[in-house]
Parts: structure tokens; sequence; C-alpha cells
């Protein structure tokens, strides 16, 4: 199996990771009773759940290009180095890319979601060229 594909099945966990943590600070915020109703007339969340929300709602943007990439490696049979270097690129920056958007360190989130960009390119110039 090639890096693409295995990162692509072990992003799954990243995924979990993002939800886990979102919903686990939105019940925090608002208590389980909340969480498990309409959730009408819902008042502003804290800061936390809103960077919770922001961080889960940036990778969701990101991880279908990512499935499309990792898969289309895959088919085409064009893993090499730089689709190789690119899945684990934006899969570490994607790790690191949580704990970042709690952190309050100007520029940090930013520079971590570019990394993230940048595997995201290699791996299609490495699958489309």
């Amino acid at each position: 199996m090639s890096i693409e594909l295995t990162l692509l099945i072990w992003s799954a966990v990243l995924a979990f990771a993002y939800l886990g943590v979102q919903s686990t600070l939105y019940r925090m915020d608002y208590g389980v009773a909340h969480a498990n109703s309409q959730r009408d007339n819902e008042r502003p969340p804290n800061k936390w759940t809103v960077r919770a929300q922001r961080a889960l709602s940036n990778f969701l943007e990101t991880y279908a290009i990512f499935i499309a990439l990792a898969v289309a490696t895959q088919i085409s049979g064009r893993s090499d180095g730089l689709t190789q270097w690119g899945a684990i690129i934006w899969f570490a920056a994607r790790w690191a890319y949580l704990p970042a958007y709690f952190i309050d360190i100007k520029q940090l989130r930013s520079g971590i979601w570019s990394i993230s960009l940048i595997g995201l390119l290699l791996l299609f110039v490495g699958v489309a060229f």
C-alpha cells in the first residue's frame, strides 16, 4: 500500500480528532442537555467553541482535496517522492494545525496552514504532471 493511501486511511483518525475536539468543547460550553436539544435560541458560543468550530471547518475545506489527490495518486500509479512528501506534509501539518488554533501565537496557525497547502500542491503536481 502506498504512503498516500496509508495516510488517507489514517486521516480518518485525524478527522475524528477534529470532530472530537469540536463536539467536546461545544458540550463543555453549552452542556449536554442543550447539545441534545433542537438548539433553538442559542446564545453566542465562547471563544474555545468558536475556535474548535473554525478549526473543524478549515480542516473539512482541505480534506476533500487531500482525499481526491490521494485516490488519484493511487489509481494512476503515480506515487513517487513528490506525492509521498506532499501527503506526509499535509498530514503532519493538519495534526499541528489543531492545537495551533488554540494557541495565541501570532502567525503560527496561518503558517501551519500554508505548510499544509504546500503538501497539497506537491500531491497535485506529482499526480497531474
